[in-house]
């Protein structure tokens, strides 16, 4: 599928391809019209159109996505697809999990309790069992519990019924001696909802009223808000060996199993980060409501929003949209839900990378805008993703948006010229031949000039970004690029009239001589142009890359030098006077002291109508 980013491309090539032909067509037709030679009139107006066209942008848009990726590389963050990089730097909602993002992913059992709160040995033995007999997936929470390392040695295991996520339970048939029975363990609600008896102390097993039920919930929900992840156990005598789904009723609930991850240190700082770049956090996780509220409280989230998943069922699509974009935390989510939601916030006009890393978040993956993955995910999931993270943290994650946002910036540089001076130029050229008795420009010095001014713009991709073009998610915006085409377009070709006139009118030149002139205008006012659009601010202000700078100031030199070096005779470039030369150094000067200030107003404004917008959606 595109990113969003191609989509731009392609439509910002739709709509400079339409304006190219269409300026194109008109100075053919009317070059023939004022009879002038078939072959010049179709030669200048390809040269035109050559001219128009951003014929670099491939190569700028490769050279942006490779520096890209080879600063996100040192970051810790693997680039699978290119053209993800310009769409990481438009994310502005991060979807991830609580285990092993927010928290250290490095679980241990803190203890295992029976229904008082009570330390039991044997439910440790009875947990370690299943734990360590289970054959499916591994997984954090059995590597943990089977950390334990509980003699075992007359126990056999006889059968299984392995986790699933509608069950949520995982339930072992174990023979000890003559006795057989089998242990579960899950979910908490999925587990004391198939328990009519309890057993603590020496008691034995007892009948669970409704009373104690109560009693055992409001535990959990204790434990929970402690910010344990609170698994059941339970069990049941058998007959035999073999055990169905069936089996799972009436059985004796044991207690809880209390595990603990703690929050990363570097957790709540990467949040901030993440809220400098406007990135919202939402939390979609399995565990329980109350331990990812006291997890999202950890990192600083005051009063989180929660939405569960049996509430997300009963919502329809429609409101679902509107209600996840208040949302900060989804807890006891089901995998099929996690690609809902991310389609819901996608529908309210987000730009959402989600994070996960395990089977049940491939299909989420694929729906986000941007998916990604961690280095120890199942190979599935590392298929499905845009990026891999060498580490599961969210601060590399910080870093991956901030390089995505520098090669969306440093792209959009190349953009804004293209359509500014460049359209400008084209157009004036365009304009001068209907009323001049000659070309204003041949064919090959516009080309040359197009060689010229392409050689810096090679080097964008390792320029400077200001600082406050990277604190918000970049957005692609045709609109606002057609506005900028018509604004600088307008006032290059004001500045460009004004050359014709004073070199025509003034200094009575014309053909070599006059060409000579708007020559050196024409590509010095591109060299000039793309310091000035390269920044928000006054161009004096923000320090070009180092690249930029060399190879600017060398085709500067370049343009100069041609009309007086040995080749100018061949170019079709003569001076004959420098006082023309000087008229046109001075004329540059007003153009970037205009060009400037006109540029600072446009981007306040356009600001402004964001703002506006913003507040409106």
């Amino acid at each position: 599928t595109e990113t969003a980013f191609e989509k731009g491309i392609k439509h910002f090539g739709f709509f400079l391809l339409k304006i190219t032909v269409t300026l194109a067509l008109i100075i053919l037709v009317a070059n023939l019209y004022f009879k002038r030679p078939l072959f010049d009139s179709v030669l200048f107006s390809l040269a035109l159109a050559v001219g128009m066209a951003p014929e670099l942008l491939p190569a700028i848009m490769t050279f942006a996505m490779a520096a890209g990726a080879k600063r996100m590389a040192k970051k810790k963050v693997i680039v699978k697809k290119l053209s993800s990089i310009f769409n990481f730097g438009e994310v502005n909602v991060l979807c991830t999990d609580k285990t092993g993002t927010i928290t250290e992913g490095k679980v241990t059992v803190h203890d295992i309790t029976d229904v008082y709160g009570v330390t039991n040995e044997q439910f440790k033995l009875y947990a370690f069992l299943n734990a360590s007999m289970q054959n499916g997936f591994n997984n954090p929470i059995d590597v943990a519990i089977t950390a334990l390392n509980i003699p075992a040695k007359d126990y056999q295991k006889t059968d299984e019924l392995p986790y699933d996520f509608i069950r949520k339970r995982l339930s072992i048939a174990v023979k000890h001696q003559l006795d057989h029975f089998f242990i579960t363990k899950g979910a908490f609600a999925n587990v004391l909802k198939v328990c009519s008896y309890f057993e603590a102390g020496n008691a034995g097993r007892q009948p669970i009223n409704e009373e104690l039920r109560k009693e055992i919930e409001n535990d959990f929900i204790t434990f929970s808000r402690q910010g344990y992840r609170v698994l059941g156990l339970a069990s049941k005598d058998i007959e035999d060996g073999n055990i169905i789904r069936k089996d799972e009723a009436e059985m004796t609930f044991l207690g809880f199993i209390l595990l603990e991850d703690p929050i990363k240190k570097s957790t709540v700082e990467s949040i901030r980060r993440l809220e400098e770049l406007q990135v919202n956090i939402k939390i979609i996780t399995g565990d329980n409501r109350y331990a990812a509220v006291h997890a999202a409280q950890k990192i600083g989230i005051n009063e989180p929003v929660l939405l569960t998943g049996e509430e997300l069922r009963t919502l329809y699509p429609e409101a679902l949209v509107v209600k996840v974009k208040a949302t900060d935390v989804f807890a006891e989510i089901e995998p099929q839900q996690k690609e809902l939601i991310i389609k819901s916030l996608q529908k309210s006009h987000f730009v959402v990378a989600y994070v996960g890393d395990g089977i049940n978040d491939v299909a989420a993956i694929n729906a986000a805008d941007i998916g990604i993955s961690t280095s120890n995910a199942v190979d599935i999931a590392k298929d499905a993703a845009d990026f891999v993270l060498l580490e599961k943290d969210l601060s590399v994650l910080a870093d991956g948006i901030y390089e995505g946002r520098k090669s969306f910036v440093n792209s959009m540089k190349y953009i804004f010229i293209t359509t500014g001076a460049t359209f400008g130029n084209m157009f004036s050229i365009a304009g001068a031949s209907l009323f001049l008795p000659f070309l204003p420009m041949l064919p090959k010095q516009i080309l040359l000039t197009n060689l010229i001014t392409d050689l810096p713009f090679l080097t964008i991709a390792s320029d400077h970004a200001d600082e406050d073009q990277l604190i918000r998610p970049g957005k692609w915006d045709l609109k606002m690029i057609r506005h900028f085409m018509i604004v600088f377009g307008l006032h290059s070709s004001v500045f460009d009239f004004i050359t014709f006139y004073i070199l025509y009118f003034y200094f009575g030149l014309s053909n070599s001589a006059f060409q000579t002139g708007w020559f050196v205008e024409s590509s010095l006012s591109e060299l000039m142009i793309l310091f000035i659009i390269r920044t928000k601010k006054s161009f004096l202000n923000s320090r070009p890359g180092k690249l930029l700078l060399i190879s600017a100031t060398l085709s500067f030199c370049v343009t100069l030098y041609l009309p007086f070096s040995p080749f100018a005779g061949l170019l079709g470039l003569s001076v004959s006077d420098i006082q023309p030369v000087l008229v046109v150094l001075l004329i540059l000067l007003v153009y970037t002291i205009t060009a400037d200030f006109l540029k600072i107003i446009f981007f306040r404004i356009n600001d402004r109508i964001e703002r506006q917008d913003s507040r409106h959606k």
